[in-house]
């Protein structure tokens, strides 16, 4: 393993929890490169950089991936990671509501109900019966 391994899984551990973790197994199978290079690149190098803070990092690829508009899946693991570092639940339905502006209504209405869906699991919002 190298270091930027070694860095990138333990900062992965601190920001996406339990749902980083399980992308890499899922991974292990069929793919087992791409999650060394998402740990290797995207946390122990681009998310280890020191230009913004954890929490600005997030609120960004909320934001993106809201844009996107067809990456529900890794949109629910960053709101958790968001949220795991700090941020707020308001701050991610404003940046959600944000980009209704920029990417569309469809885009922010698929977001916000992914959002809804983690405040839900971390019980910020009760379930209705």
């Amino acid at each position: 393993m190298t270091e930027e391994y070694i860095q990138g899984l333990d900062l992965m551990t601190k920001v996406d929890g339990e749902h980083g973790l399980v992308v890499l197994e899922k991974l292990k199978d069929i793919a087992p490169d791409l999650g060394k290079y998402i740990v290797e690149f995207a946390f122990g190098q681009v998310y280890n950089r020191a230009g913004l803070d954890l929490k600005t990092r997030e609120i960004a690829t909320i934001a993106a991936l809201t844009a996107l508009g067809n990456a529900r899946p890794q949109l629910k693991t960053h709101i958790h990671a968001a949220l795991n570092v700090g941020n707020l639940k308001d701050e991610i339905i404003e940046v959600i509501i944000q980009m209704a502006l920029y990417a569309g209504f469809p885009a922010a209405l698929n977001a916000i109900l992914t959002a809804q869906e983690v405040f839900r699991e971390r019980g910020f919002i009760e379930t209705k019966s």
